[in-house]
């Protein structure tokens, strides 16, 4: 039936199309129990083999409104229940911040309160009339085993144990970051130097500095009080603004675009559009070109800007018009871009020219690196303002290929301290405005024209600011264990309710909590890629199987494909049934008297800030942490270095796979498997050549060690070896030629005489008598022993440490192969708690660099100083 206001007062979530029933009565109850066989279901979640679709272009961050912001008015731009943004791709855009307390003025927000609080007094009328029939008193229900654990298993089977747990040893990190290989536990503390008095000398005055900056540096703010206002975020801010895009460069005369076979000269600012659509032309984004949305998007935008400034002309003076796309060649304006791009790689520059170019890149931009915030430097996270070009979007976005223009101080509101000096526009330009917001931790702000999103200029990844708020974000997962065995005792109750929007929102509550999925949120379908999550799921979104299956299909957060089976709980199931209860069919709401700032009101009342987003952190860091745990049983977790760290890598990959942390197989993962094959049997030729080299010394070890122990591996064949020893040979000529060319480099920039060739023809005799020596080698199948005094001893240990190296790099072959298909970086950086890595690289000896690289250091400086003495920290 098609559901009218007449028929109750509950109003409606989304009162479009078919909707389910404002109660569910007895009968359908019943109905709904003979058609459902009846199942106890382990809510298991099984992959489907199914590939991910490709992410591509620029994320469309959208924020949205605060009421710090006086005296202006944005349109509000709230954006579905989205992850962190992952290290997964670098972005050209300004970081976008989770914060809410940084989000301008909108209107949205009264709406959604008024939505929420008229839902609440129907939803309430709808309990009184139903008042005879109360619940029986709620029942306290008994635990399960292990009530925080996440209902998605993982694949992982508990492991017998054969071992002690190592011991726990101190995390001390040196305050210069190395990429070596001693573990974390071994290295020495950091240790701040004494202040001393003012130095006279340049020297003295540096090292002053030093002890500043190492001092500022070892502000530990986790350990600080907490102030008593958390809404104000800084008392004093100064920074310099913002770095704009540089002014475009014309094209030369003779470089004009062609138009139905002749040349056309554009106005300067379709010629800047052009130049984005060849930049486009390259193999690695030549697919969007493709795209027909794309090609009429770009074209509507480029021939609207053509008209705007005064019309295409050929060489005679006279108006061309531009109609169609596909008479446009682009051809002389990329080989132009294409060997001007070339030249700014700086392949062709000595080393004192690019340090030359690096020191100048350096000067423009140190005004804006960084901030003062409440008087301590801080880094500035992304300053420089997006330049325009092509907007692409992720997956089937409907405005891919617009024309994200050129972006203007008068677009540009600046937030600064209140007596601090206003940053500097360029000149001619001003502001659009400037304000003194204590609440905001953006420092810049604007509007791009796509979307209408917001862009923000945040402080860095590294900044006290960035680290107190993920701090936060972990501290409030970790808070929800103490409430998780009553939300899920409550929304399992509610499974069975009578009133339909309470039951939607418990079977959602349950998805959310068992599946890891996203909450979702409305959009604007004609302006979004049409990307659904929990509550924003339709009715083709999920498929039914008796007794207990259910398998989704949709695209998520980034235009990525979910496609996964679940057993579900019996009760769950027979809900999805009924909320697709005909007459509902395709397009129609599954969720359709639950919104996702309903559902978010009503976690609150469990835990003040809880949210849906809450549980995918809670769920990915409880799972990192059982899984870790059970590592101290598993005898690999005494193996080499290489071991340890896939062991991490495989329970990283559970957990990215229950949050759907997919990606497309990369182009080149085939070749670099490749390669990672021919080192391996790189490894074992050399190996080989040493034994033989054994038996050059003393021929009676084929007799001692056995004929077996001296035979080649069999997947190495004649041409192989061919082959693989022409590449030794090429391999070292390169390094003899790039040496000689370094020393001369070197030379030119001491103005001294450089070497002559006869110099670099004279060490290439090397690489001949190599190529000599693998001749005399396939034609004898002897080879001579090398090196200085070499002994059969020495020989036998050569052979043991290549067996090392070649099982380090299988380690290495087998973990990249498995992770082809999983972005282990969203969950290790903004999912999993970064105190349960440090631990670990702790716990089990592992340098704290093989999982976090230096950025990921500063990121998460205060996980590893706050847990470096707390061996029994546990999320």
């Amino acid at each position: 039936m098609s559901y009218s206001s007449s028929d109750d007062d509950v109003p409606l979530a989304r009162p479009n199309g078919n909707v389910s029933a404002a109660k569910v009565t007895a009968s359908m109850d019943k109905a709904l129990d003979r058609s459902v066989p009846k199942s106890s279901g382990d809510n298991i979640l099984v992959r489907n083999n199914s590939d991910a679709m490709d992410i591509d272009g620029i994320s469309n961050n959208k924020r949205k409104s605060r009421t710090s912001i006086t005296k202006m008015s944005y349109k509000d731009d709230s954006d579905s229940d989205v992850a962190p943004l992952a290290k997964r791709r670098k972005h050209k855009t300004v970081v976008d911040s989770d914060d809410e307390d940084d989000m301008p003025l909108g209107s949205l927000a009264k709406k959604k309160a008024s939505i929420e609080k008229s839902a609440a007094k129907e939803a309430q009328a709808i309990r009184a009339k139903d008042a005879k029939k109360k619940a029986t008193p709620r029942k306290s229900i008994k635990d399960e085993s292990d009530d925080d654990a996440p209902l998605a298993k993982t694949s992982g089977s508990k492991r017998k144990s054969n071992g002690v747990t190592p011991k726990r040893k101190s995390n001390g990190v040196k305050k210069e970051e190395s990429d070596s290989d001693v573990p974390i536990s071994k290295k020495a503390k950091a240790v701040t130097p004494a202040k001393k008095g003012k130095s006279t000398s340049a020297n003295d005055t540096k090292k002053g500095v030093k002890e500043e900056e190492a001092e500022e540096e070892e502000y530990e703010w986790w350990n600080a009080p907490k102030p008593e206002d958390d809404s104000i975020k800084w008392q004093t801010l100064e920074h310099n603004g913002v770095l704009f895009a540089p002014a475009y460069e014309p094209l030369p005369s003779h470089v004009k675009l062609k138009y139905d076979g002749q040349d056309v000269t554009l106005p300067l600012e379709a010629e800047e559009v052009a130049t984005f659509w060849v930049a486009m032309m390259t193999p690695a984004s030549s697919h969007h070109l493709d795209n027909p949305t794309f090609r009429q998007n770009f074209f509507n935008d480029f021939a609207e800007i053509i008209k705007k400034n005064g019309g295409a002309k050929n060489t005679a003076g006279d108006k061309v018009a531009i109609k169609s796309l596909d008479k446009c060649d682009f051809g002389k304006m990329y080989d132009h871009w294409l060997a001007k791009t070339e030249a700014k790689k700086n392949k062709n520059l000595s080393k004192a020219e690019k340090e030359a170019a690096k020191t100048e890149k350096d000067k423009l931009e140190a005004p804006y690196i960084t901030c003062l915030w409440d008087g301590r430097k801080q880094k500035v996270g992304n300053f420089r303002v997006e330049p325009p070009s092509l907007f692409r979007g992720r997956g089937e976005h409907p405005k891919t290929g617009r024309v994200k223009t050129r972006v203007w101080p008068e677009q540009i509101t600046i937030n600064v301290g209140k007596n601090a000096k206003v940053p500097e526009p360029p000149k001619g330009h001003k502001w659009k405005a400037v304000q003194h917001d204590q609440k905001a931790t953006w420092l810049a702000m604007w509007q791009e024209n796509i979307n209408g999103a917001y862009k923000y200029v945040m402080l860095g990844a590294a900044s006290d600011v960035k680290g107190q708020s993920d701090f936060k974000k972990f501290e409030k997962a970790r808070e929800l264990k103490k409430h998780i065995g009553k939300i899920r005792r409550d929304y399992t109750k509610e499974l069975k309710s009578e009133i339909m929007a309470d039951r939607q929102r418990a079977t959602a509550m349950y998805l959310i909590d068992k599946l890891a999925l996203r909450a979702g949120n409305e959009k604007d379908t004609e302006n979004e890629a049409d990307t659904v999550g929990c509550c924003s799921l339709k009715y083709e979104h999920i498929t039914l199987e008796p007794p207990n299956k259910v398998t989704f299909d949709f695209l998520g957060k980034d235009s990525i494909r979910y496609n996964e089976t679940a057993t579900v709980d019996a009760q769950v199931f027979k809900n999805l049934k009924l909320f697709k209860k005909p007459p509902k069919s395709d397009g129609d709401d599954l969720f359709d008297r639950l919104t996702t700032s309903q559902l978010n009101k009503h976690l609150n009342s469990y835990m003040q800030g809880l949210t849906a987003k809450v549980f995918r952190t809670y769920n990915a860091s409880f799972t990192m942490s059982r899984l870790l745990r059970d590592l101290e049983k598993d005898p690999r977790s005494k193996g080499s270095i290489a071991e340890k760290v896939k062991l991490y890598n495989d329970c990283n990959r559970e957990v990215a796979i229950l949050c759907n942390h997919k990606r497309s197989v990369g182009a080149g993962h085939e070749q670099q498997m490749q390669k990672l094959g021919d080192r391996i049997k790189g490894l074992r030729y050399q190996q080989w050549r040493t034994k033989m080299m054994m038996l050059d010394i003393d021929p009676s070890q084929k007799k001692k060690k056995g004929a077996a122990y001296f035979q080649i591996d069999e997947e190495i064949d004649k041409e192989w070896i061919l082959a693989h020893q022409q590449f030794l040979v090429e391999e070292q000529r390169t390094k003899i030629t790039k040496k000689f060319e370094k020393e001369n480099e070197k030379r030119k920039s001491e103005k001294e005489k450089a070497l002559p060739e006869k110099e670099l023809k004279e060490r290439l005799i090397a690489a001949k008598d190599l190529e000599t020596k693998f001749k005399k080698e396939n034609k004898t199948n002897k080879v001579e022993a090398e090196g200085r005094g070499p002994t059969v001893e020495k020989l036998a240990a050569a052979v043991e440490k290549f067996d090392d190296r070649v099982k380090v790099l299988e380690t290495q072959a087998e973990d990249r192969d498995g992770n082809k298909e999983v972005a282990l970086g969203t969950s290790k950086i903004n999912y999993i708690d970064p105190r349960l890595t440090v631990v670990f690289s702790k716990k089990f000896d592992v340098p704290i660099e093989k999982f976090f690289s230096k950025t990921l250091r500063d990121k998460f400086r205060w996980a590893i100083k706050s847990v470096e003495d707390a061996d029994d920290w546990e999320f």
